[in-house]
């Protein structure tokens, strides 16, 4: 038997070219296309069995040529503030992270592209378990196929890479993802509603920016200077903070500065000023991330207060400033966190100690 051709892992073009050449060979009217296809993403099923408006003997056909390989939900759990937190294995053991975040009429899905993340920032609980290796296209949106396949689905609004992993450092599966979730015969959500975070990987920012959709992008800035920068995340001395300043400036939408705050370390007066004035540089918005307290690697969060003062600072120097509500503290909804506590840590690898990672 041949090996069968994942759906899931190809764009809404891509999927209807094979569809309509199987239906061909099976001697099936050509509107059968469009009723599978509605079945992979914008209605989804959970197996071709499930596909009850077709003939048994087509589902059967199909089922023979295609697979709909689904994620194995093996843990959940929902925080008193409504934000919920979801395992899923992959069908070679691995694990990975999802997390679903209202806020009024709003879903964030904060979704992962890697398991694991071999950048090894100094406070984020996922570098802590080391690389795996990169998602299959399938196992990225696959996770906003999975909250419409719940008993009591979720409805997605929002997409926000910010899960698990590096996505620009798996532009190959990302570049057709985004696809999958802005294209209305799929996923459907509207490009301004899809966030790609990013440490910084100039030529996948690059890559991002060619694209025509207004996808956002947000950089993972954490330290207004190269000295600083260097201690926290290790990916600075590849891409320095001015390299990556430059690439903000010249992407052709805005740009958010994410910034998680870190009691004693980042938090200063003078720290406020520098941040401000690299904000001001490329006119990019900045979003204040308190330190999630289960996942900190030692690190302690800044207060409140101190928070607020720091945001004060940048607003004086004309930069647009949010601080983002601290969601789930009481659950393990740190990223990489649940992943930890439930399946242990594997040793840390670098950006250059595995072949799987790789850039635009």
């Amino acid at each position: 038997m041949t090996e069968r051709e994942n759906l899931l892992n190809l764009t809404p073009d891509d999927a209807e070219a094979r569809l309509a050449a199987a239906m061909a060979e099976l001697g099936q009217p050509s509107y059968r296309v469009g009723q599978v296809a509605r079945r992979l993403w914008a209605n989804p099923v959970r197996s071709f069995d499930d596909m009850t408006e077709l003939p048994a003997a087509l589902r059967a056909a199909l089922a023979e040529r295609f697979e709909l390989p689904r994620l194995e939900l093996t843990f959940s759990q929902q925080s008193t503030d409504g934000t919920r937190k979801f395992l899923f294995r992959l069908r070679d053991g691995e694990a990975i992270e999802t997390v679903a975040i209202p806020d009024g009429n709003r879903v964030t899905l904060c979704i992962s592209s890697q398991a694991g993340c071999a950048l090894r920032c100094a406070f984020c609980a996922t570098g802590a378990m080391g690389f795996s290796r990169n998602l299959e296209v399938h196992e990225i949106a696959g996770q906003v196929r999975e909250m419409r396949l719940l008993d009591e689905p979720i409805a997605i609004t929002n997409i926000v890479f910010m899960g698990m992993g590096e996505p620009l450092m798996n532009w190959k599966a990302v570049d057709p993802t985004l696809t999958l979730l802005n294209d209305p015969r799929a996923l459907g959500i509207g490009a301004r509603h899809i966030t790609v975070s990013t440490v910084g990987i100039l030529p996948g920012i690059v890559a991002l920016g060619k694209r025509p959709e207004q996808f956002r992008l947000a950089i993972s800035i954490h330290a207004p200077s190269d000295e600083l920068r260097q201690q926290l995340m290790p990916i600075n001395t590849k891409y320095p903070l001015a390299d990556v300043i430059e690439a903000a400036k010249v992407f052709d939408r805005r740009v958010t500065f994410e910034y998680v705050m870190l009691g004693g370390v980042n938090d200063g007066v003078e720290q406020a000023r520098a941040l401000g004035q690299l904000a001001r540089d490329c006119a990019a918005f900045v979003n204040l991330i308190p330190l999630h307290p289960g996942g900190s690697q030692g690190f302690v969060p800044t207060s409140g207060n101190e928070i607020s003062r720091f945001a004060r600072l940048l607003r004086d120097r004309g930069v647009e400033v949010a601080v983002r509500k601290s969601r789930g503290i009481d659950i393990a909804a740190a990223c990489g966190q649940l992943r930890v506590e439930r399946l242990g840590r594997r040793t840390p690898k670098t950006a250059d100690q595995h072949g799987d990672v790789q850039v635009a």
